[in-house]
C-alpha cells in the first residue's frame, strides 16, 4: 500500500539511509535495527512521525516501534528500500560491536529467539486448545483428531533445535544448512531406542550428575540426552561449530571449500557435542531450572509481585528476553514453567488502564490510539498502549505496574504452571491446562489473574484520569476567565522563495508525512535559527538538523533533497547536538553553489514535526523572504 511505501522510505532514511544499516528484522510490534552509527539516525523525528509509535535503543538495537502494521512496513522496507532481511547474507557480514555483558546477551537471544517466536505461538497454542478440548470432553486423547492436532502443534516443539540450529548459526555466523543438519543430529529418531536400551556401564555414581552409557563413540562413553525440545545445547553447540567452521575455512584450500568445510564441520562438532557439549549444556540448563525454581520457592508470592509489576518495564528495555530462556528451559527440561508465568496479569492491567482512558478522555487523537491500543493488548500485545498511551503520562503507567503486580502475586498463590509457550493475551489461557492430566484448573486461575489484573487496571485508573493537564498545554487562561489561543511565530531561517510544501521533489516532505511547514529555495548558504531553542539533532553531514523551541515547537531544517549523499561536502555546522541557540544564530552555512553543481536540488523543508500537537500550522503567504521576517506561525 501507498502509506507503507512512503512511511519504510522516511523511516530508512531518518535511520540514517541505506547505507547505515548493517542488518534489520522484526517482532510483534518493533522494527529491529542494527545501524553502523545509531547518532546517525533522527530519533526525535522518528519518534514524532505518524505511523511510529517510540523510537527504543536496547540491546544493541534500534528498535523503531510501529505497532500491529510492523509486518506490512518491513515487508514494504525490504521490497521497495533494498534493505536486506535479518535472514539475508546482510547480516552476516554484521561487523562485532562494542557491547556490555548484559546487552550481548539479550542481542544474542533475541537474535535466535525472535524468528521463531510467531511459529512458537502458533505451535503452542494448537497444543493448548488441544489439551483443553480433551479436558472439556470435545475430542477422545485417542482419537484420530487429536493424534493430529498435537502431530501439528508438537512437531515443531520436538524438532526445535533443528530451528534453532537455523537462527543460531545466523546469527553466530556459520551455514545455515549446517546448523540444521547439527539439531537433525540430535534428534534422529533411532537416538530414542538407543536411550531406553539396557546400558553399558553407569558414571558418576552417587552425584547429581548420575549417567547410564548406552553406547560409546571411538572408545570413548557417550552420556545421550533427549534433546527433543532443548534450547540450551543447541545454541551452545552452534556457538562452538561457528568458531570450527571459521578455522576451516582459514585453512581448506578454496577449490574445496564447498563440500570439505561442511564435512569436517559436522565430522568434529556432532560427536563432541554428544560426547561433551550436549551433556554439559544439558546440566547447566537443568542448574540454571533449578537454581530460578529454587529462587523462586524462597517466596513465590514475593517473587511473582516483583516480576509482575516490572514485566512492562523489562520488556521497554528489552531485558524480558533475559527471562524468556528460563521459561523455555523450564518447559523443557520440568515440562512446565512456575517463575517466569506470573508476568501474565501486566498485559490485562495495561489494557484496563487503557480502557480507562479511553473512556474518560475527550481528546479526539488520544481516542484514536486508545481505540487499536485496547484491541492489541487483550491479545497480549502491548506495546502500542505502553508506547503511545501509558508511558506518557506516568501515572497510568504506573497504575498499570500495580494491577501487573498483583496478578503476578495471585498467579504465584495459585501455582500456576505454563506447560507450553503459545499465545499472548486470551489466547494464551490454553497453556495453562496440563497435557498428561488435562487439567483445567491452571486456566481457570490464569483467567481470574488476568480479569483481577485487568479490573485493578481499570478502576484505580478511572477516578485518577484527568485530561485537564493536557488542556492546560493548549490554553492560556486570562485573568478574566477567558481562553485564548496561544501561539509560536518562527521567523524564517534562510534567504530566498518561499515554496509550498507539495512542491518539494521528495514524496516524504510533500506528502506532509514528515512534518507540515513550508520549504525555501535559498539564495544565500546559510541558516540561521528561527527561534530560542535547544539543537536536538544535527546530522555528521550538516546537511539537517532538529531544533526544540523553548516553548516545545520541534523544528527539523533539511538543507536540500537527497544531499545526504554528498557525505557532508560543503557543509560545515558550526553548533552541535545539545547546544543552546538563539534566535538569529548561525547554525549551519553551506556552498549554495557547489551544491547546485553537484546536481543535488536545494529546496531546504522547514517542517514542525511535532505538528499533531498543534491546532494548526500556518505558514507565510510572502513570495519571498529575508532572515528574521516571520515564517511560520504555531497555533496551540
Amino acid at each position: 500500500m501507498r502509506k507503507y511505501e512512503e512511511l519504510a522510505k522516511v523511516i530508512i532514511e531518518n535511520v540514517g539511509g541505506k547505507d547505515n544499516v548493517i542488518s534489520l528484522a522484526h517482532c510483534y510490534t518493533r522494527l529491529r535495527f542494527k545501524l553502523h552509527d545509531e547518532k546517525k539516525a533522527a530519533t526525535e523525528v522518528l519518534k514524532d512521525m505518524d505511523g511510529v509509535v517510540t523510537v527504543v535503543q536496547s540491546g544493541g538495537q534500534y528498535q523503531v516501534v510501529i505497532g500491529n502494521e510492523v509486518g506490512d512496513v518491513y515487508d514494504e522496507i525490504v521490497k521497495s528500500q533494498g534493505i536486506a532481511g535479518a535472514s539475508s547474507e546482510a547480516e552476516s557480514a554484521e561487523p562485532e560491536q562494542k557491547m556490555n555483558v548484559i546487552d550481548r546477551f539479550i542481542d544474542i537471544v533475541s537474535g535466535i529467539f525472535t524468528p521463531v517466536l510467531g511459529m512458537l505461538a502458533a505451535s503452542g497454542m494448537i497444543k493448548g486448545f488441544n489439551a483443553m478440548f480433551v479436558a472439556l470432553d470435545f475430542i477422545d486423547a485417542n482419537g484420530g483428531t487429536y493424534q493430529i492436532l498435537q502431530t501439528i502443534g508438537d512437531g515443531f516443539f520436538y524438532f526445535l533445535p533443528i530451528f534453532l540450529g537455523l537462527t543460531a548459526a545466523r546469527k553466530f555466523k556459520m551455514n545455515e544448512f549446517s546448523g540444521m543438519a547439527v539439531g537433525a543430529a540430535l534428534v534422529y529418531p533411532s537416538l530414542s531406542a538407543i536411550i531406553k536400551g539396557e546400558p553399558l556401564y553407569h558414571l558418576f555414581t552417587g552425584t547429581m550428575f548420575a549417567s547410564t552409557v548406552q553406547m560409546e563413540f571411538l572408545g570413548v562413553p557417550v552420556i545421550l540426552m533427549n534433546y527433543a525440545s532443548s534450547v540450551i545445547p543447541i545454541i551452545a553447540t552452534i556457538y562452538f561449530g561457528a568458531k570450527v567452521e571459521r578455522l576451516l575455512l582459514k585453512t581448506i584450500p578454496t577449490i574445496v571449500k564447498g563440500f570439505m568445510v561442511p564435512f569436517l564441520t559436522l565430522l568434529i562438532v556432532v560427536p563432541l557435542t554428544f560426547v561433551i557439549i550436549g551433556p554439559v549444556s544439558t546440566w547447566a540448563g537443568q542448574l540454571v531450572g533449578s537454581a530460578a525454581n529454587g529462587i523462586f520457592q524462597l517466596s513465590p508470592v514475593l517473587a511473582g509481585l516483583f516480576i509482575g509489576a516490572f514485566w512492562q518495564v523489562f520488556v521497554i528495555f528489552g531485558m524480558h528476553w533475559g527471562l524468556i530462556p528460563i521459561m523455555l528451559n523450564n518447559v523443557s527440561v520440568q515440562g512446565f514453567d512456575p517463575v517466569v508465568v506470573t508476568y501474565f496479569g501486566a498485559s490485562f492491567a495495561q489494557t484496563g488502564v487503557v480502557l480507562a482512558i479511553l473512556l474518560k478522555t475527550k481528546n479526539k487523537k488520544l481516542k484514536s490510539l486508545c481505540a487499536p491500543a485496547f484491541i492489541s493488548g487483550i491479545f497480549g500485545v502491548t506495546e502500542p498502549a505502553i508506547y503511545g498511551v501509558t508511558l506518557p503520562r506516568k501515572k497510568m503507567f504506573v497504575i498499570s505496574c500495580i494491577g501487573g503486580a498483583i496478578g503476578g502475586g495471585l498467579i504465584a498463590f495459585f501455582g500456576m504452571k505454563l506447560y507450553m509457550f503459545g499465545g499472548l493475551g486470551i489466547f494464551a489461557y490454553p497453556c495453562f491446562v496440563d497435557p498428561v492430566s488435562h487439567d483445567i484448573s491452571g486456566m481457570k486461575y490464569g483467567m481470574i489473574a488476568s480479569i483481577v489484573s485487568f479490573l485493578i487496571g481499570l478502576g484505580l485508573a478511572l477516578p485518577f484520569y484527568h485530561d485537564e493537564k493536557e488542556e492546560e498545554k493548549i490554553f492560556v487562561v486570562k485573568k478574566d476567565g477567558n481562553k485564548i489561543l496561544e501561539k509560536e511565530i518562527l521567523t524564517s531561517p534562510l534567504i530566498g522563495e518561499v515554496m509550498a510544501l507539495e512542491e518539494v521533489p521528495d514524496d516524504a516532505f510533500s506528502s506532509g508525512v514528515v512534518g507540515k511547514g513550508v520549504a525555501i529555495l535559498p539564495s544565500e548558504g546559510k541558516v540561521i535559527a528561527p527561534a530560542d531553542g535547544t539543537v536536538m539533532t544535527i546530522f555528521p553531514t550538516g546537511h539537517a538538523l532538529g531544533l526544540i523551541t523553548d516553548k516545545g515547537t520541534e523544528i527539523l531544517i533539511h538543507i536540500g533533497i537527497d544531499t545526504v549523499k554528498l557525505n557532508g561536502q560543503y557543509f560545515q555546522a558550526k553548533v552541535k547536538q545539545g547546544d543552546k541557540v538563539k534566535r538569529g544564530q548561525v547554525l549551519v552555512e553551506f556552498d549554495l553553489e557547489k551544491v547546485k553543481a553537484a546536481g543535488y536540488s536545494v529546496i531546504t523543508p522547514v517542517l514542525i514535526t511535532n505538528f499533531q500537537q498543534y491546532l494548526d500550522i500556518i505558514g507565510t503567504e510572502k513570495g519571498n523572504i529575508d532572515y528574521k521576517e516571520s515564517l511560520i506561525t504555531v497555533i496551540a
